[in-house]
């Protein structure tokens, strides 16, 4: 079977780190079976999607290192719908409804409170012509209905094995809206017969809807994909993200300075068997990672682990992709990189330590470390210098001033940088020279 997959985000909002798990899991997969992956915008929803969010999708997948095979709109693809929509009705399987919100609201509390559950009764289906004509001479416009089997609908899961929906417990879902607009359990499938699409991979959230669809499928004469639902990506406290309020946004994430793989990492290895760490890419992702791995339980982010990661990957760079990322700042050399690379977690800190440690340190010296910096100024080596350098200098100090730990090293910290802490100045002393240290002890 050659493999075809889809994500299928509406554009609604900004994508968050949530909507990126079944995003990368469905990239993971085409990858790793030389299959085809389909980006297809959800966007009948014509009031919230929006060009710009839209724009701003592609520009994340791009960010993520993510290239779709085909990319497609479902507003585009309307007479599909409509035709599908055609033979439902013809063959009874699509039924106009005209309750209104507050009827059907009505409706559940009423079946609530007889201890019934709170599923549509099919009123509808009771409806005569003149019935019909009437109510739409009231105003009222008829939203659609597919009438399910009401059966236990059987399917084997890639990821939680095998599930029983029974849509003999759910309402008949509306798939038309009063406005004639289509919602997304009724494109999906159409759009999944057309395109081919072999494997459905998505949240857990939508196992129910798999009983529905797959009904559908089956309505429509086409044997239903492959489907695989992971669990889903859950902020610290066990809470979902929300892509229309922002929650860790994959824009927010690479405006802070994150490294695209390492949230693509976190996407999709947490909430599995395999450790949180550094990949060469997501090939290399795609090559370990079996859904047998994904965890039936809960899958937390934990900001730490990113961030930690992130520092793994940045610290791993070579000189030359660094220069490449961050430019010429101030002649800086690969040994100055090796030297501030472990006292950050993100590129983007690199400019503003090299700028603070290296270019315009403020030198701190306090009163009584006056006659302690003056003699560092009159034993520091002479050049040439290396990572020796400062064992050897700070030796004859301690020796000639009787000084010993943070009372030897502080000063002489907050004398060549300013600060308190910082990257190990037996690194930093070369990356320095003999110079601009004198200067500083002056």
């Amino acid at each position: 079977m050659s493999v075809v997959v889809r994500y299928a985000p509406s554009p609604t909002g900004r994508l968050h780190l949530g909507n990126a798990r079944p995003l990368v899991l469905n990239w993971l997969f085409a990858r790793k079976n030389a299959g085809k992956f389909i980006l297809r915008f959800d966007d009948t929803d014509t009031v919230r999607s929006t060009e710009a969010f839209a724009t701003g999708i592609e520009t994340d997948l791009e960010w993520l290192g993510i290239t779709p095979d085909l990319k497609v709109r479902q507003s585009d693809r309307l007479s599909l719908y409509d035709a599908a929509r055609d033979r439902l009705i013809a063959e009874g399987r699509l039924y106009p409804a005209y309750e209104t919100a507050d009827e059907l609201d009505r409706k559940r509390k009423r079946a609530r409170a007889l201890g019934r559950p709170p599923i549509y009764d099919r009123a509808a289906l009771d409806l005569t012509d003149e019935d019909k004509a009437k109510l739409e001479a009231e105003g009222r416009k008829p939203h659609w209905r597919f009438r399910l089997d009401g059966r236990a609908v059987a399917f084997d899961d890639l990821i939680k094995g095998g599930q029983t929906v029974n849509t003999g417990s759910m309402s008949d879902p509306v798939v038309i809206r009063e406005d004639g607009s289509y919602l997304y359990t009724f494109t999906s499938v159409v759009d999944d017969i057309d395109m081919g699409v072999t494997h459905i991979i998505r949240g857990e959230d939508h196992v129910s809807n798999t009983g529905t669809q797959i009904e559908l499928f089956e309505a429509l004469g086409a044997p239903s994909p492959i489907f695989g639902h992971h669990n889903l990506l859950t902020d610290a406290e066990g809470q979902g993200f929300s892509k229309r309020l922002g929650s860790l946004s994959l824009s927010q994430l690479r405006d802070d300075g994150y490294e695209p793989l390492a949230v693509a990492i976190m996407a999709s290895i947490t909430g599995t068997s395999l450790p949180v760490e550094p990949y060469p890419d997501l090939d290399a992702i795609a090559q370990k990672l079996e859904f047998s791995m994904i965890s039936h339980g809960s899958a937390r982010f934990d900001p730490a682990e990113l961030e930690t990661l992130n520092a793994r990957i940045v610290h791993a760079m070579d000189f030359t992709a660094v220069r490449e990322r961050v430019g010429d700042i101030g002649g800086m050399t690969e040994t100055a990189w090796l030297a501030l690379r472990d006292n950050i977690s993100r590129l983007s800190q690199l400019v503003p330590l090299y700028q603070d440690v290296v270019v315009n340190a403020k030198p701190v010296v306090a009163e009584e470390d006056r006659d302690f910096i003056a003699l560092a100024r009159q034993t520091l080596p002479e050049e040439p210098w290396d990572e020796t350098t400062w064992g050897q200098w700070t030796g004859v100090l301690k020796e000639k001033s009787g000084r010993k730990g943070k009372a030897l090293f502080l000063p002489l910290r907050l004398a060549l940088t300013g600060r308190h802490e910082g990257p190990e100045l037996k690194a930093l002393l070369p990356v320095l020279g003999r110079k601009v240290s004198l200067a500083r002890l002056s």
